[in-house]
C-alpha cells in the first residue's frame, strides 16, 4: 500500500495527491455492502422482532448494479482506495458474488480484496471465490457452544456448518481466515478459551470485537460491553501472550501472539480504546450511500448521480469534497455524543 503522503494515480493518468479529511487522514479503504438482506437474524444487529418476514428489504433495482459498482471502485481508487471489503448483511446472498470479484480484481490500483461473511454459505463458494481474485475471508463465529451460537445467531445456521465453510476456505487458500466474535458479557464471554482452543494452531486468526453502540436497536450498554483489556488478562492466564507490532497504522486490531508458537489472537477496542485517528475507511451501502464513519446518523448518495449519468470526473469530484469535509471520530466522542440522533444500523452497511 502505497504511504500516507504518496500521490496515486488518477482517472487520467497523470498524478494525483491521495485525499484527506480534515484531520488529515487519507482515504485508502473501502468497504462494500452488496447486500442488505441477511440469513442470520442476531439480536445485536438484526433481531427477528423487527427483520421479520414482512419486512421490506431493497428491491434488485434498488441495490447498485456490479457494472455500478466497478465504476465507483474506479473512481475510489483514482483518490488512494487500495483495500476493497465486501461485506452484507450477508454478502454471499448476492448471486453470482465471483463475477462482481472478478470484475473488481482487474481494476487498476486496487491491491487487496477480502471479504467478511457469517460463513454459512461459504463451503460452496470458497473455492470459486479464490479463483475470481478473492484474497481473503473473514468468517463471523459468536461461539462454538451450540445453545449460545444459536441464542446469538437468532436461531439460524449451527457453528459445524461454520466450520466446514473455514476448512473450504483454507483449503482454496483464502488465507489468513480471521474469525471475528462480538463479546458480550453474560451471553458468550464465558466461551471465549473453548473458541481460542479450537483454532489455536490452525493458523486461523481470532479477533475480540468489543460489544458497540452501532445503530440504535440492540440497546446496547457499556456494562454489556467486555474490555479488551479484560479478555487479555483472561487468556493470557491460559495461554501466555506476547504483544505483536501493527502491520500498519490504520490496522484495527490489536495483536498477540501466543509465547508457545500457538498462533495469534486479536483485539478490535472501539468502546475502550478508540482508533478514530488513524481510520482510513469508508462504506458503500448496497443502494448507493456512502458513509464516512461506522457510527454515522447518513450517508452522502452516489447512486443518484451515477444513474443521472454522471461523468467520472464528477463522482471523483463528489467523493473528494465528501471526504475532504470529513471529521468523523465518534469512538472518541461516545460519552459526549450518548442520546444523539439515531445511526444507521449495522446490517445495512457492514462493520
Amino acid at each position: 500500500m502505497p504511504a500516507d503522503d504518496e500521490k496515486v494515480v488518477s482517472l487520467h493518468g497523470a498524478q494525483a495527491a491521495v485525499v484527506r479529511d480534515r484531520l488529515q487522514r487519507p482515504l485508502q479503504d473501502l468497504r462494500i455492502s452488496v447486500m442488505d438482506r441477511c440469513n442470520f437474524r442476531c439480536p445485536y444487529c438484526m433481531p427477528e422482532d423487527k427483520y421479520h418476514k414482512d419486512f421490506e428489504f431493497l428491491k434488485s433495482n434498488e441495490r447498485l448494479s456490479f457494472e455500478e459498482i466497478q465504476r465507483l471502485v474506479q473512481v475510489f481508487a483514482g483518490l488512494g482506495v487500495r483495500k476493497l471489503r465486501i461485506t452484507g448483511g450477508e454478502p454471499l446472498l448476492r448471486p453470482n458474488l465471483p463475477d462482481l470479484i472478478g470484475d473488481l480484481s482487474r481494476v487498476a490500483g486496487i491491491e487487496d480484496i477480502a471479504l467478511t461473511t457469517n460463513g454459512v454459505l461459504l463451503a460452496q463458494q470458497a473455492a470459486a471465490l479464490k479463483a475470481a481474485g478473492l484474497a481473503r475471508v473473514t468468517v463471523s463465529l459468536d461461539s462454538l457452544d451450540e445453545a449460545v451460537f444459536l441464542a446469538m445467531s437468532g436461531g439460524r445456521g449451527h457453528p459445524a456448518r461454520i466450520l466446514e465453510g473455514i476448512d473450504e476456505a483454507i483449503s482454496a487458500g483464502l488465507t489468513p481466515v480471521k474469525v471475528n466474535t462480538v463479546v458480550i458479557r453474560g451471553r458468550n464471554d464465558h466461551t471465549v478459551l473453548d473458541l481460542l482452543e479450537h483454532f489455536r494452531g490452525t493458523g486461523v486468526v481470532v479477533r475480540f470485537i468489543e460489544y458497540m453502540d452501532v445503530g440504535t436497536i440492540n440497546h446496547w450498554r457499556l456494562d454489556d460491553t467486555v474490555p479488551s483489556r479484560e479478555l487479555v488478562e483472561r487468556i493470557g492466564e491460559r495461554w501466555p501472550l506476547v504483544p505483536v507490532e501493527r502491520h500498519y497504522r490504520s490496522e484495527v486490531a490489536r495483536r498477540y501472539a501466543y509465547a508457545d508458537g500457538g498462533g495469534e489472537v486479536g483485539f478490535i477496542s472501539s468502546v475502550t480504546e478508540p482508533f478514530c485517528g488513524a481510520c482510513t475507511r469508508a462504506r458503500l451501502s448496497s443502494d448507493g450511500q456512502l458513509f464516512t464513519c461506522l457510527f454515522g446518523s447518513s450517508g452522502f448518495d452516489l447512486k443518484g448521480p451515477l444513474r443521472a449519468g454522471a461523468s467520472n470526473e464528477e463522482l471523483d469530484g463528489l467523493i473528494r469534497a465528501i471526504w475532504g469535509q470529513r471529521e468523523d471520530r465518534y469512538s472518541e466522542l461516545r460519552a459526549a455524543r450518548q442520546g444523539e440522533a439515531e445511526k444507521v444500523e449495522m446490517y445495512y452497511i457492514g462493520g
